[in-house]
């Protein structure tokens, strides 16, 4: 005979919410985010900002949504869920930076902004007149940004050639308004090296092993993932990018082959063993 005793409903795990791109190759954008989340032990919810036509070879196009269904996607799920963390991703255009700005400045729970500008296959992701946005009105209200080196020139304007010069792009970072920065050197020769600064000088570096493997697509937004998982948990910011980065290098180095071309880290790594 079944056992029909009635049970208290299960707590609801930490929530945290993603606002960003579709991939449709599943590697990176919102897919790589929920996988992450899951992954991680939060529950992930998603604000879809744009469509993109993507593979293993590139991104082939996309099309922004109309603010109007970016902001209604928000609202229903803030106001009726709540969050405990939200992270942003690929925003595309002037118009979805400052929606997205402005429902952040109202969210009270720690933003991460991961500044996508480029694909992993170098197509753009971010308008170029939209960048003075990111600047003026995303930056702000960050919790945390986690650029790689080609975004920190594209918002800063300096070139990153080696780790002494990582300190230098986290203070003009920092000068915009968020109040930790990332500067992760994944494209500098040597260990995969990353630079944790607060806006109080303090500084932390996270270094790992670098895997030979070239299937590292969705890198960027799994570790901005990880970072919002883990602060939506209630870990401070420097304990959420160690363990964040602690479970993506294991991504990277699980990182597997689809298509013809660069394949995804793989999310599910722990759980494979």
């Amino acid at each position: 005979m079944s056992d029909t005793t009635p049970s208290a409903p299960a707590v609801a795990p930490p929530r945290v919410l993603t606002v960003a791109g579709s991939d449709s190759g599943g590697g990176a954008g919102i897919q790589a985010d929920l996988k992450t989340m899951l992954a991680l032990g939060v529950h992930g919810m998603s604000v879809i900002t744009a469509v993109t036509a993507q593979n293993s070879l590139g991104v082939q196009g996309y099309w922004e949504l109309p603010a109007a269904a970016v902001r209604a996607q928000f609202r229903s799920v803030v106001d009726d869920i709540g969050v405990q963390a939200v992270k942003t991703g690929m925003l595309a255009s002037i118009e979805l930076v400052e929606t997205v700005s402005e429902l952040l400045a109202g969210v009270g729970a720690p933003v991460v902004v991961d500044p996508v500008g480029v694909s992993k296959h170098g197509d753009p992701l971010l308008a170029a007149e939209a960048v003075a946005t990111v600047r003026e009105r995303l930056l702000p209200v960050a919790t945390l940004v986690t650029p790689n080196l080609h975004e920190v020139t594209q918002l800063t304007g300096l070139t990153v050639t080696e780790e002494r010069g990582m300190r230098p792009a986290a203070e003009a970072l920092l000068a915009l308004g968020p109040r930790w920065v990332l500067v992760k050197g994944g494209h500098l020769a040597g260990e995969a090296a990353d630079l944790l600064v607060g806006a109080d000088g303090g500084e932390h570096w996270f270094r790992s092993p670098r895997y030979d493997n070239r299937h590292t697509h969705g890198t960027g937004c799994t570790l901005a993932s990880a970072i919002a998982a883990e602060l939506a948990k209630g870990r401070e910011v420097p304990g959420a990018v160690a363990a964040a980065k602690e479970y993506v290098t294991g991504a990277i180095r699980a990182g597997f082959a689809l298509g013809a071309g660069i394949g995804p880290v793989d999310h599910g790594w722990r759980q494979r063993g």
